[in-house]
Parts: C-alpha cells; structure tokens; sequence
C-alpha cells in the first residue's frame, strides 16, 4: 500500500511539472484576435480561413524612437499587442534608442528571457543576480555584440557613447511583460506606505516622499 501512494506522489509530482510550461501550438498558428473579449491565457484565435499576410508583419523598426524624455531612450515594441501573428509562438522582439547617456532603466521581464544585439553606439549592459549573492554581471557592447539576460531578473542598459546608440531585444515570450523597478516602488497605484519603503531603503520618510513626488 505505502509503495503505491508513493507511485501515485512520483505521478503527481511528475505531471504537475509537466503543465507547468506552455503548451506547444496544435496547428499551423494562431493569429490573435484582438477584438474578442473572451479572456484566456493568451489570446483566442482569429478564423483561420480570414488570416492574410498582414497578420505577420510589422512595419516601423527602420524608425528611430522619440528620446526626449526622463531617461533618454524609447523601447520600439514587436509584441502580440502589436503583431497578432506572434500569438502561441513565445516570441517577440523590441527596438531601443538611445540618446548620448540615455538609459534604460532597471526592469525585469517576469515571461522572458532577452538576448540583446547592440546595432550601433556604445552600451553598458548588466543584470543582477537573485538573493542572497545579488551579483551584478555587467559588460560594455560595442556594434555587433550580444548579450543575454535571463528570465525575471533585474537588468539595465547605458548609453555611453557620445552618439545615439541602437540596440534590437529578442525575447522568449509573445507577451514578456516590463516591470520598471523605480517605478513599481516609487509610482504604484495606490502608493506603497512610505514608512515601509523608508525601512526597506534604510533612508528618512523624507526622501521616500521625495522620490514618490516623482513619479
């Protein structure tokens, strides 16, 4: 008896990771539906007898983004949202300008991995380790290199250059999903209690006050 309530919790254990990852596709593609309102893990599928080819294509990653603002970049993004033919594929990609020491600020993506490949200009590019090591691994990029950035972890980029920089993400995810670490915070909606940030940042209610007028 006891060695089939063992099978049964190996079976368990073994189906439920099973599920834990995204089903593979069960036909040719599934191009999203945009308009429809039923809400699934994903999008639901248009009729597949109306797909043209405008469902797989995107236009506008040959146009340099608008810069001019706080941190000096503009992410250009090729998601589901934007190109419905990507839907139940796990793939997406972006574009990123960059102004002469324009960021783009930590943030993480919670679906994705990211490999980055740097089209022009200069970059310093790192990512930060989970705890309890939390190590940063960071590098400068120059045209032509790659650099990757596993899934969920906080990661940056830098212009630091004295010119424009360009730089086009893959990422392993339809829907990557961008959690913008200062404005998580410092800008949520409502607003995280400033006495707990202040505890967590080790800093006076003051600044934490401060920073949240910000955002």
């Amino acid at each position: 008896m006891a060695s089939h309530f063992l099978l049964l919790g190996i079976l368990a254990i073994v189906c439920s990771t099973a599920l834990a990852s995204d089903p593979s596709p069960l036909q040719d593609f599934c191009v999203a539906d945009l308009t429809n309102p039923v809400l699934v893990n994903g999008l639901v599928c248009k009729d597949p007898k109306i797909v043209q080819a405008k469902d797989f294509s995107f236009s506008g990653l040959n146009l340099a983004g608008n810069t001019t603002n706080a941190v000096g970049s503009q992410v250009t993004p090729v998601f589901v949202a934007q190109l419905a033919g990507l839907n139940t594929l796990g793939i997406s990609m972006a574009r990123i300008d960059f102004a002469p020491g324009g960021i783009n600020p930590p943030h993480t993506h919670p679906r994705a991995s990211e490999i980055l490949t740097v089209l022009h200009g200069t970059l310093n590019v790192g990512f930060v380790t989970s705890n309890p090591e939390n190590r940063l691994i960071m590098k400068v990029l120059q045209t032509g290199d790659v650099f990757v950035f596993p899934q969920g972890l906080i990661h940056f980029q830098q212009n630091i250059g004295p010119t424009n920089a360009v730089a086009i993400a893959g990422l392993g995810s339809q829907n990557p999903g961008v959690i913008t670490i200062a404005n998580a915070v410092f800008g949520s909606n409502p607003k995280i209690t400033s006495d707990l940030l202040a505890k967590a940042f080790q800093v006076n209610p003051y600044v934490i006050n401060l920073i949240q007028s910000r955002f």
